[in-house]
């Protein structure tokens, strides 16, 4: 259950760090997973969503295992992305990104899918699930807090320092939630080795979804589900199959 200090922290920095969440199995069964599916998949790899130079992806993963469906609803995540953005949301993708060794590339300063919060207030929400150590080396998320209060995106093509700037740095096994109305953006992984991340994205259900699950989900995915995981999926959602039938694969980074 979120204490007053976290809602506070989300509240006013626009992150909040959850370290240890991971269980050590469950660490190893993630990193199992998504390398056999880098494996599996190829060049194909990722293609749910789209290519990025520097860095391996996976799309589409809620239909690649059911650890991955269970990821996606655990409690204590949904009750900050409600915090966050409201009690009607769903997940919007969840894909991985491997920062590829001795990468001298970083993203740009963004906001995810270009999201500016609109009357309603805030609308998308992504948490950074890492599967290695973020380190000031290896390609760690840069953010600049408070900066979703603005209610504005960066110019394009930001690549250097910002004043106010941080590093989210943490062990494997930390979880950050971010609203990512705020400033951020992937950094240069200059070390000899991949920096392993997956990104579960929820958006309020005024939106469409940056991945339409309905569509790319297998028969067999889809029939193994909880209700609960039908709900954050948007399995039965009318509103939802309008919205997001025509947009599959909205733009954006992962970081």
């Amino acid at each position: 259950m979120l204490i007053q200090s976290q809602r506070r922290q989300l509240d006013e920095l626009g992150y909040l760090v959850l370290p240890d969440f991971v269980s050590p199995s469950l660490l190893a069964e993630l990193r199992e997973r998504v390398e056999m599916l880098w494996e599996l998949e190829g060049d194909a790899a990722g293609s749910e969503f789209r290519p990025e130079p520097g860095a391996r992806r996976l799309a589409n993963l809620v239909d690649k295992g059911a650890v991955f469906a269970e990821l996606v609803v655990m409690p204590e995540i949904l009750e900050c992305i409600a915090h966050v953005i409201g009690p009607d949301f769903k997940l919007s993708s969840l894909n991985a990104r491997s920062a590829n060794p001795n990468n001298a590339e970083g993203q740009p300063l963004h906001v995810d899918a270009g999201a500016v919060a609109d009357e309603a207030g805030y609308w998308v929400c992504n948490t950074i699930w890492m599967l290695d150590d973020f380190t000031v080396e290896n390609g760690a998320t840069r953010m600049i807090p408070r900066s979703h209060t603005w209610r504005r995106a960066p110019d394009p093509g930001i690549t250097g320092a910002v004043a106010g700037e941080e590093l989210v740095t943490g062990k494997a096994g930390t979880v950050v939630v971010m609203n990512t109305h705020m400033w951020h953006g992937g950094t240069a992984n200059r070390t000899d080795h991949c920096r392993r991340a997956l990104h579960g994205f929820y958006t309020r259900n005024d939106k469409p979804q940056q991945q339409y699950q309905k569509a790319l989900l297998r028969p067999e995915t889809v029939e193994a589900l909880t209700p609960v995981q039908r709900r954050v999926l948007a399995l039965d959602d009318a509103e939802n199959d309008r919205l997001s039938s025509e947009t599959t694969r909205m733009s954006g980074f992962l970081k």
